[in-house]
């Protein structure tokens, strides 16, 4: 009976199927919406599983979700130690941490983002609130600003964001990925802020030690009067500015193109703003526009101009005036963006570089804090984000055209045996050396092979075994051998903690954090 219930619900699963292609052809020449597919799909999938119970057994595909992936140790151990010197650079300028969850209210996102909305996850209604992933750390940063009245802070957040993205796992974009953000918030002098995070995008590429790179800057009110001055309708301005954002991998023409036909800008207007995308430079630049005389009658190109005077005047005093380039093509297409913008680019020196587009972004948002204020209370806020998803791609890709290994542990002594039944003692040193604070390990067997164990150490990076035997424990003493040189020492049993520190201070130049730029 159960297996004639099943094959009848599957039957009209069948049916459900054919009825949805059936629909599918119907609709190919009408208004069929992306939407209304989804829906079909999500109750032809509903039935699925529930048909597809323990009534039967069924097969599924392992694998991660589309734009998702796992990471293993070698992987695991790389991300940490990357983060760790982003965080070092973070809290060098005085930043402290905070978090905040993964959704949000689906109000709060929504209208945040411009044409990029439509990236973002919405989640089922399942407890009384519409919710959604959180697209980024901005704008859940500005919601945690107004909730709580604050008005000054430096901080910054190391999470997960998701957005629906079309993925290239090889160049590091992801539907789901770590971004690491660093925000001042703060009524401030001009442009003190601004600098500041550019400074921080530098420190932490010099440390990555990935080869040359630059950071494009630019002002959204330059922005807005070159629309201004070249004949850009003011409903036009944030569409338009997306459609600028696609330059840095987008030819002009193609760019052009969606602005007419797409958006049904001017064609004159967008030749017009041709010739100012293709400017970079530096201050003779920004004079140059200063004096251009279209720019001359807008008030807002003016301003920031003057403004992007001021910063990279700023930038010689912080010693990145040599990395930082205006450029008029920068755009960053997300509306909440109201001052200086900027993207950190990797250029690549050859040797098998990868490329991977941006590895940093941010700008100054005025507004975003106000829009969650009951009373619309401004919060000036600037901040930048790491693409450390993309920094790890191009320093996986290193180390494996090197054939660099990374140290997957942190363990600084093996406890060995060379003989039959010590596991007891074996078990004391390394509590003892547990209790001193030292990171030690040792093998599960009673009684294992020396030489495996040997060979362990040597193939995970361990610098230092502790050998035990019964003739040296009689005499109260310990062999400490050195991995890499295969150097053995007598040491006294109750002098071993402070032999291995001593020996651990000696050599910590080396140990125990492995290079990062596939060099060993």
């Amino acid at each position: 009976m159960r297996l004639i219930s099943l094959t009848a619900r599957l039957a009209s699963f069948g049916m459900r199927v054919g009825r949805f292609q059936s629909s599918c052809a119907q609709y190919s020449n009408s208004a069929l919406t992306v939407h209304q597919i989804d829906e079909e799909v999500a109750k032809l999938l509903a039935l699925k599983a529930k048909i597809t119970t323990d009534d039967a057994p069924h097969k599924f595909t392992l694998k991660t979700p589309k734009g998702t992936r796992d990471y293993n140790p070698q992987q695991m151990a790389l991300r940490q130690e990357v983060l760790a010197k982003i965080v070092d650079v973070f809290k060098r300028h005085g930043a402290e941490t905070i978090d905040t969850p993964i959704f949000e209210l689906k109000e709060v996102l929504t209208g945040k983002y411009g044409e990029d909305s439509k990236l973002i996850y919405d989640l089922a209604d399942q407890g009384g609130e519409l919710l959604s992933l959180r697209y980024d750390l901005t704008v859940p940063f500005a919601r945690y600003l107004a909730m709580n009245k604050i008005s000054n802070i430096k901080r910054y957040t190391i999470a997960k964001v998701y957005r629906r993205d079309n993925p290239a796992m090889t160049k590091g974009r992801f539907r789901e990925f770590l971004q690491c953000d660093f925000d001042i918030a703060g009524q401030y002098d001009p442009m003190l802020p601004d600098i500041e995070c550019v400074r921080i995008v530098s420190e932490i590429l010099n440390d990555m030690q990935l080869g040359s790179f630059k950071v494009k800057v630019n002002h959204r009110q330059i922005l807005d009067g070159m629309f201004e001055a070249c004949g850009v309708p003011n409903d036009k301005f944030r569409t338009i500015c997306s459609s600028v954002d696609k330059l840095d991998k987008t030819p002009w023409e193609e760019v052009r193109t969606e602005m007419i036909h797409e958006k049904q800008l001017d064609p004159e207007a967008a030749d017009r703003i041709g010739e100012y995308v293709r400017l970079n430079g530096g201050l003779e630049l920004v004079e140059q526009l200063l004096a251009d005389p279209k720019l001359k009658t807008s008030k807002a190109a003016q301003a920031g101009l003057e403004s992007m005077k001021l910063f990279l005047n700023y930038a010689k005093l912080y010693k990145v005036d040599n990395i930082t380039s205006f450029d008029l093509s920068l755009a960053r297409g997300l509306d909440y963006y109201t001052g200086v913008i900027y993207e950190a680019v990797l250029l690549g020196d050859g040797d098998g570089d990868v490329g991977v587009g941006s590895v940093a972004g941010g700008g100054r948002y005025d507004n975003l804090v106000g829009m969650f204020d009951p009373k619309n209370r401004a919060v000036p806020c600037v901040g930048v984000s790491i693409g450390v998803e993309r920094l790890f791609s191009v320093m996986e890709a290193k180390h494996a055209a090197s054939g660099f290994k990374q140290r997957t542990t942190e363990v600084q002594a093996f406890v060995a045996v060379a003989q039959k039944n010590l596991v007891q003692d074996r078990m004391k040193i390394c509590c003892e050396l547990w209790d001193a604070g030292l990171k030690v390990e040792h093998s599960y067997k009673n009684n294992p092979k020396l030489l495996a164990q040997l060979q362990y150490c040597e193939e995970s990076g361990i610098p230092l075994t502790v050998i035990i035997g019964e003739s040296e424990l009689a005499r109260g003493i310990v062999k400490l051998r050195e991995v890499a040189t295969r150097k053995e020492v007598e040491v006294p049993r109750d002098k071993l903690v402070e032999e291995i520190c001593a020996w651990l201070q000696t050599n910590k130049a080396s140990f125990p954090v492995l290079p990062t730029n596939g060099t060993q």
